[in-house]
């Protein structure tokens, strides 16, 4: 394929509108469960359409052509939303929510909350089919998307050598400790709510 076209070929504005719209329904699942919950569940909300660069080298990590299809039916995450929430119940709401929304598939859904990745990594994830186009969805506290981005750093800019094991074992150690404190702030959450109740 032609590197100087789009790897999305004649898509990128409908992917845009798509997005928006898709937005725009999420914000009205954000204020029907704030409404449910007497607090906003997002910390915030962030969106965008995958890179051309960033869409073609995960064909390439993947064997996949450098094409149209492969970019919009073979990968899922062309269009990707991560939702930040401040409290694990606030996650599982805006999960039924968004999964509740007319005209929306669930593809796939992944716990990585309930189930972790072996080196700590926590988050919900959803591929969802909306007008034709797929979208990965991510929803996280802000205690696991604080460690994912500081994971992400660490990962980029580390060298081989004979502590990766140490390294490993550590960050699995702050992911799990990141993880108790999300269940403890939810338990005083859930306290504070029926003393009002």
């Amino acid at each position: 394929m032609d590197a100087d076209k789009s790897i999305y070929g004649n898509h990128l504005e409908q992917m845009n509108q798509v997005m928006d719209r898709l937005k725009e329904s999420m914000d009205r699942v954000r204020q029907e469960v704030g409404k449910r919950t007497g607090m906003d569940p997002v910390e915030h909300l962030l969106c965008r359409i995958k890179s051309e660069e960033s869409m073609r080298e995960k064909c390439r990590r993947n064997g996949l052509p450098e094409t149209e299809e492969s970019a919009l039916v073979d990968i899922h995450d062309a269009i990707g939303f991560r939702i930040v929430c401040a409290f694990l119940d606030d996650v599982y709401a805006m999960r039924d929510g968004i999964a509740g929304l007319p005209g929306l598939e669930v593809v796939r859904e992944k716990d990585y909350i309930r189930h972790a990745k072996p080196n700590g990594y926590r988050s919900y994830h959803m591929i969802i089919k909306i007008e034709g186009y797929f979208a990965e969805i991510q929803l996280r506290t802000i205690s696991m998307d604080t460690w994912a981005a500081l994971e992400h750093h660490i990962r980029y800019k580390k060298r081989t050598g004979g502590n990766q094991a140490l390294i490993h074992e550590e960050l699995k150690r702050c992911a799990d400790e990141l993880a108790s404190t999300d269940v403890s702030m939810q338990i005083i959450r859930n306290m504070i709510q029926e003393e009002k109740d």
